[in-house]
């Protein structure tokens, strides 16, 4: 099994912000940041609309990359729903922002996400087939987006989540996470056993399952 762990509350990242522009979308108007991790040389992207002189209790959207989901539409999660959601929500506040970070698959990457795919198909759940390929149960984690929101200078935030990790994340971090703001979808056949996994072996806050 992967030795990779979480990040502990409170750690920070050396990143730095190595390109910006302004993004227009379906969804309104947006400056885009890319920062780069510097440890692992990951970029993840922030995107930010409104007044950043207004930096508290800010609506925040941390995302984690989905191709599947965010580029193709696809099915068998509610990644690209709930992105498009968060970014219709944010593009109508005063100020808000996206994060994306780089941690695909719930961080074992492209590859071995697919392959867990397969397993899937064979009637197992998401978890458990991530357990077969050798990896723990979600190895993503939220501290590059904390370092990232202390660069931005936000001082507070209301989190669009329905994973606790997430808010438990902002813990010892001089952030606070004021409010928890659900961001739920309705599952169809392809998603409904994935969604009911997240609910009750994850911990996920789900109450549409």
């Amino acid at each position: 099994m992967s030795k990779k762990s979480k990040a502990s509350p409170g750690e920070t990242h050396d990143i730095s912000c190595v390109a910006k522009s302004k993004l227009p979308t379906q969804f309104g108007n947006f400056s885009l940041f890319i920062y780069l991790d510097k440890a692992d040389r990951k970029e993840h992207i922030a995107l930010v609309t409104g007044d950043m002189k207004k930096n508290k209790n800010v609506l925040v959207r941390i995302h984690s990359e989905c191709m599947t989901g965010d580029v193709f539409g696809s099915h068998r999660c509610d990644c690209g729903e709930q992105l498009h959601t968060a970014l219709d929500m944010l593009a109508r506040q005063e100020v808000g922002i996206l994060l994306y970070l780089r941690q695909e698959g719930r961080g074992i990457g492209l590859i071995n996400k697919i392959k867990s795919y397969a397993l899937q198909e064979a009637g197992i759940d998401t978890i458990t087939a991530n357990h077969k390929l050798g990896f723990p149960s979600d190895m993503r984690e939220y501290s590059v987006a904390v370092s990232i929101l202390q660069d931005l200078k936000v001082k507070s935030i209301r989190l669009l989540t329905n994973n606790p990790d997430k808010v438990n994340s902002f813990a010892n971090t001089g952030i606070a996470c004021v409010e928890r703001i659900p961001l739920e979808t309705f599952p169809n056949q392809h998603n409904h056993f994935y969604l009911k996994t997240k609910r009750e072996v994850s911990g996920h806050m789900l109450l549409n399952v």
